[in-house]
């Protein structure tokens, strides 16, 4: 058995599996192959894998030869019939791309399917990275933003600290709040699941409510489609408190959907000269109608940052999280001896493979 991990393309720094993780496949006699400087930019170099007893390998030996391909977004490589490939392909967007392996005889497990249940948490890629994304968001607000975030009180006067909302109090929300609250701001929280203001409030935010939201319990820990009335009420308490607020951290998205749109034209003229957007839904189009993703906007004086790849600016540990979550995976892949299972039954597997 032969596992291979590709070189991502710039932007990207991350890598599929650090040398550490590369160790603990070679300790169950698999073999581990590694596309030349795949690993630089997360600050794991070539002679790293090599000292754990992997072999660097060019991107066409890993083509001809690998048994699983790991590989975070779409490898350029060409794969042969019956090779296994892991990594982020948006798949329920990349659908000709997915006929076209899947016509190949490749076999496509792409990790954003995985079903989000208390078992997968292990295996959870999107989790483990918003994680990062949550607090690297207030890291690069604070940095854009021209002003303290803390309250200060000084011989020369008080700094009233930022007031910092945060729309979605998912896995990246809750983090932002964290990171905020540790920084010294006041924060509010929207979200249109009841459920979680107990989170948002255990963490030192205020919870905004809006009654009438639709059951999100089938969504798998994702945003749904609300009514229209809903969406009316929701428009009102957004605009109540962004027109309050410094900063504003979006990360609402559906899946298989355009992101929805939250924060208005009109809401931004009503922010503060200044103020902050970080847009964490810029990839599938932003909750804003101006963000532009891995771009800085300027918006009557608003700054508006659509960054969808914030982890790959902490690549070493985005990096060592995501290839444990790929790890855990590929226990239900792999059989004892190591081999790869034909005919795997198990949901989380049968969930997380791409279909044309």
């Amino acid at each position: 058995m032969i596992v291979a991990v590709l070189k991502e393309f710039s932007p990207e720094t991350r890598v599929s599996l650090i040398a550490e993780g590369a160790l603990q496949l070679i300790k169950k006699n698999i073999q581990v192959w590694v596309e030349a400087g795949a690993g630089l930019n997360a600050f794991c170099s070539d002679q790293d894998y090599i000292s754990v007893g992997a072999e660097i390998k060019s991107a066409q030996e890993i083509a001809a030869g690998a048994d699983i391909v790991l590989s975070i977004h779409n490898p350029t490589i060409i794969l042969r019939k019956g090779v296994v490939l892991i990594g982020m392909f948006q798949a329920r967007f990349e659908k000709e791309r997915i006929k076209t392996w899947t016509d190949q005889g490749v076999v496509v497990y792409s990790m954003e399917l995985l079903p989000r249940t208390t078992r997968a948490q292990s295996m959870d890629v999107l989790s483990s990275q918003a994680n990062i994304a949550g607090y690297k968001a207030v890291l690069t607000a604070a940095n854009a933003y021209g002003r303290y975030f803390p309250m200060l009180m000084t011989a020369a006067g008080s700094i009233a600290p930022a007031k910092v909302l945060i729309l979605g109090a998912g896995v990246a929300g809750l983090q932002a709040i964290a990171t905020a609250k540790r920084l010294g701001a006041v924060v509010e929280v929207f979200d249109t699941r009841p459920a979680v203001k107990e989170e948002v409030q255990s963490l030192g935010a205020k919870f905004i409510e809006v009654p009438g939201a639709a059951d999100p319990s089938a969504a798998g820990g994702y945003a749904v489609e609300q009514t229209e009335e809903y969406k009316r009420n929701q428009q009102l308490k957004i605009e109540e408190s962004i027109a309050k607020s410094d900063i504003v951290i979006t990360t609402a998205q559906i899946p298989g959907r355009k992101a929805p749109i939250l924060v208005s034209e009109e809401m931004l003229k009503t922010m503060k000269r200044g103020s902050v957007v970080i847009d964490l839904a810029a990839s599938t189009g932003g909750n804003t109608p101006v963000t532009k993703d891995r771009e800085t906007v300027l918006y009557h004086g608003v700054t508006i940052i659509g960054d969808s790849n914030l982890p790959a600016t902490m690549p070493s540990d985005a990096s060592k999280l995501y290839g444990k979550n790929i790890l855990n995976f590929m226990q239900l892949l792999l059989d004892k001896e190591g081999n790869v299972i034909q005919e795997v039954k198990d949901d989380l597997v049968i969930g997380t493979r791409a279909h044309a």
